[in-house]
C-alpha cells in the first residue's frame, strides 16, 4: 500500500524540480553576455509510479503518481548549424587578413605621381631624351645622373616596403603558429574534463561551450572540421590532417628556408611533415607571403634587372663626352665569382651548378625574315621543360613571340645589334633559383647554326644548369652570370659615372674610339627603350609591367574587399540564425521563472496541506 508520507515526497520532488529550474533561468540570465554560451534547459519527466504492472502489487485502482523528477540539463544548441559557421570562419578571416595587407601593399604602390617608381622612371628617360637634344652638354648629364639616382632610391624603397611587410607577416605567422598550438591544447584539455564529467553521469554543459567556443576560435585561424561521432573521442581535422584527437593535441612548429629569404615553412612536430593550411588567417598569410608578396619582391627585382642590364648594354659600348668607354651606368653584383657562372648548390665544397642569367647569339638576325628550319627548343618552365616548336615559314620575330607567349620562365628579343638573348626570369617555385636559366635545347638548327647560342643541336648539346662549367654547350656565345637575389635593394647609378658626368655616353665611337660632337645615336637609344619590346617578366615593354603591376594590385585588393562583404553577411546571418536558437534572451527567461515560482509556491502550498493531514493522523485520531 502506499506509504503515508507519500505526498509529502511528491511536494519534496516538486519543490527541487522547480528549485532547479528557478537555478538554470538565474544561470542563464548570468551568462546572458559571455561569449559562446548557449542557454540550458531543464528537462523534467514524472517519477516512476508507485507500482509497474510488471511487478507485484496491491490491488488499487490504476497507477499511483509519484510526481516529478529532474531528468537531465542540457544546452539549446543546433550541431548542424554550429559545423556550417566553423566552417565557413576560416574563409570570412581569409579574406579579412587579405584585405587588410593588400591595403597595405597598395600603399606601397599608392605614392605621388611625382615620386612614384614609374613617374621617377619617365624622368629618367626625359633626362636621356634631353641629352639626345644636347649630347654636349654637361648639365643634361648631371640631369640624367641625378634622376638616375632619385629612380634607383624609389625602387630601392618600394623593394624595402615590399621586404618590412613581408617580415611583418612572417612576424604574425609565427604568433598566429603559436595561437594555434595554444589552443588545440586547450580543446585537448577540455576534452579530458569532459569525458571525466560525462563518467560521472553528468551533461557538462557549460565545458562543451566553452570548447565549441575554442573550436571556432581554432576556425579563424585554420580551416577546420570537426568529428562528433564519437562522444568519447572529439576529433579535429584540418586539410586532411588530425590536429585534435580526444585528449591529444598535434603541435606545428616553423622551420627556416633559406630559398625563401629565411622565412620558415611550417611542420607538424611530431612527423616532420609539411603542414597545409589554405583558409583562415594562417592560410592567408602564408599564402601573402610565400605567393604575393613574394610575387611582387620577384617582379620589381626582375624590372630592376632588365632595366639595369639594358641600359647598361647601350652604355658600355658607347662613349662619354670625356671618351671614356666600357662603364656601366648602374652597378650590378654578381651572384658568383665564377667568371663561367659555377656555383657550389648543394654545399658540400664542389661546384655543381652554373648560374647563367642571359645568353646573347653571335649571329645577327632580321626580325621579318623566315628562317626556313623545322625543329623544337626546350626550355625550363614552372613545373618541368616546355616545348617551343618553330616551322620553316616562321619569321624571326614569329619565334621570339612564340617563346614569350609559353609558359618557359625564359624570355627572348632582339638586342640593338639585332642578336638573339634569352634571358632568364623569376622562378614561380621557390626550390629554383632567381634569374638563373635552368635549361636550353634544340632539336634542330635555330638556336645553333641560326641564331649561334649552341654549340650543338639534340640532348647531347643541350645546355643544363645542373653541372659545372654548363656554357661549354655555347657557340661562343656571350653570357652574364646570374645577379644577386634582390636586384633591386642594390642598384645604384655607379660611383664612376656620379664622379665625372662626362663619362655618361651620349655617342657611339667613331673610327678611332673617340666621341663625335653632337654625336646623340647612343642617348637615343637609351631614351628609346621606354617604349621598345624588351620583355620584362609578362610585360613586353616598361610601361606594360607598371600598367600589370599597379592593377594587378588595385584588382588583388578589390577582391580581397568584395569577398570579405560577401563573406561577412554571410557569417552574419549564420550567427544572428544561432543567437535566435542558442542565445539568452531575458524577457523569456524572467518569464519562466516567474512561471517556475508559481509552481514552487503551488509545490509549499501542497507540502503544507500534507503536513496538515498528517498532523490530524497523527495527533488528533482517536482523541
Amino acid at each position: 500500500m502506499a506509504s503515508s508520507f507519500a505526498g509529502i515526497e511528491i511536494g519534496k520532488r516538486s519543490l527541487m524540480a522547480h528549485s532547479t529550474q528557478i537555478s538554470t533561468a538565474g544561470h542563464n540570465i548570468s551568462n546572458a553576455d559571455t561569449e559562446g554560451y548557449s542557454r540550458q534547459r531543464v528537462n523534467v519527466r514524472a517519477f516512476d509510479p508507485l507500482y509497474r504492472p510488471d511487478l507485484e502489487r496491491a490491488q488499487v485502482a490504476g497507477q499511483i503518481g509519484q510526481g516529478t523528477d529532474v531528468e537531465s540539463i542540457t544546452r539549446v544548441r543546433d550541431e548542424l548549424l554550429d559545423s556550417r559557421i566553423v566552417g565557413q570562419t576560416n574563409v570570412e578571416s581569409y579574406w579579412a587578413t587579405r584585405e587588410k595587407y593588400y591595403a597595405m601593399i597598395e600603399s606601397v604602390y599608392n605614392e605621388p605621381e611625382e615620386i612614384s617608381v614609374r613617374g621617377n622612371m619617365d624622368k629618367f628617360w626625359q633626362g636621356w631624351q634631353e641629352l639626345s637634344v644636347y649630347p654636349d652638354s654637361d648639365a643634361a648629364r648631371q640631369a640624367v645622373v641625378t634622376r638616375g639616382q632619385t629612380l634607383t632610391d624609389s625602387i630601392r624603397q618600394q623593394f624595402r616596403g615590399l621586404s618590412e611587410i613581408g617580415k611583418q607577416i612572417d612576424g604574425d605567422i609565427e604568433a598566429t603558429v603559436r595561437q594555434v598550438n595554444d589552443i588545440s591544447s586547450q580543446i585537448a584539455a577540455v576534452n579530458a574534463e569532459i569525458v571525466r564529467s560525462r563518467a560521472m553521469g553528468d551533461n557538462p554543459n557549460d565545458l562543451m561551450d566553452r570548447r565549441d567556443l575554442l573550436v571556432e576560435k581554432l576556425a579563424n585561424l585554420i580551416n577546420v572540421t570537426v568529428d562528433r561521432k564519437d562522444p568519447d573521442e572529439f576529433m579535429v581535422h584540418t586539410d586532411g590532417q588530425v590536429i585534435v584527437q580526444g585528449s591529444l593535441a598535434r603541435q606545428i612548429k616553423s622551420v627556416p628556408q633559406i630559398d625563401n629569404n629565411g622565412y620558415g615553412k611550417l611542420v607538424w612536430t611530431d612527423t616532420g611533415i609539411d603542414a597545409q593550411f589554405h583558409g583562415g588567417t594562417l592560410g592567408a598569410l602564408i599564402e601573402l607571403r610565400d605567393k604575393d608578396i613574394r610575387s611582387e619582391v620577384q617582379s620589381l627585382n626582375t624590372m630592376a634587372l632588365n632595366f639595369a642590364d639594358l641600359v647598361n648594354d647601350v652604355h658600355r659600348n658607347a662613349v662619354g663626352k670625356n671618351n671614356v668607354t666600357g662603364l656601366d651606368f648602374f652597378v650590378q653584383h654578381d651572384f658568383v665569382e665564377n667568371t663561367n657562372g659555377n656555383y657550389d648548390r648543394n654545399g658540400d665544397g664542389v661546384e655543381d651548378s652554373s648560374y647563367v642569367f642571359r645568353m646573347t647569339g653571335k649571329n645577327a638576325l632580321r626580325p621579318q625574315e623566315q628562317i626556313g628550319l623545322e625543329g623544337t627548343m626546350t626550355f625550363n618552365g614552372a613545373s618541368g621543360n616546355v616545348n617551343v616548336s618553330y616551322y620553316a615559314s616562321d619569321t624571326v620575330a614569329d619565334v621570339v613571340n612564340r617563346i614569350n607567349d609559353s609558359n618557359a620562365e625564359v624570355k627572348a628579343y632582339l638586342d640593338r645589334n639585332s642578336n638573339l638573348v634569352l634571358k632568364a626570369t623569376s622562378s614561380a617555385s621557390m626550390e629554383n633559383p632567381d634569374f638563373v636559366i635552368r635549361h636550353v635545347e634544340d632539336s634542330g638548327m635555330f638556336l645553333t647554326g641560326y641564331s649561334g647560342i649552341l654549340a650543338q643541336s639534340g640532348e647531347g648539346g643541350a645546355y643544363d644548369f645542373n653541372r659545372a662549367d654548363a656554357v661549354t654547350s655555347l657557340d661562343g656565345a656571350q653570357f652574364a652570370v646570374s645577379p644577386v637575389m634582390s636586384p633591386a635593394d642594390y642598384m645604384e647609378v655607379n660611383p664612376a659615372v656620379t664622379g665625372d658626368v662626362r663619362s655618361v655616353a651620349a655617342a657611339f665611337a667613331n673610327t678611332i674610339g673617340d666621341a663625335d660632337p653632337g654625336d646623340a645615336r647612343a642617348a637615343v637609344e637609351i631614351a628609346a627603350m621606354r617604349n621598345t619590346k624588351v620583355m620584362i617578366g609578362t610585360g613586353r615593354t616598361f610601361d606594360d609591367y607598371f600598367a600589370e603591376s599597379v592593377t594587378n594590385v588595385g584588382l588583388k585588393g578589390e577582391q580581397a574587399q568584395n569577398q570579405l562583404a560577401s563573406q561577412n553577411k554571410i557569417m552574419d546571418d549564420l550567427r544572428s540564425l544561432r543567437d535566435s536558437i542558442s542565445g539568452v534572451n531575458i524577457d523569456e527567461e524572467l518569464a519562466d521563472i516567474i512561471k517556475f515560482q508559481h509552481g514552487y509556491n503551488a509545490a509549499a502550498k501542497f507540502v503544507t496541506v500534507q503536513d496538515e493531514l498528517l498532523d490530524t493522523l497523527i495527533n488528533r485520531l482517536g482523541v
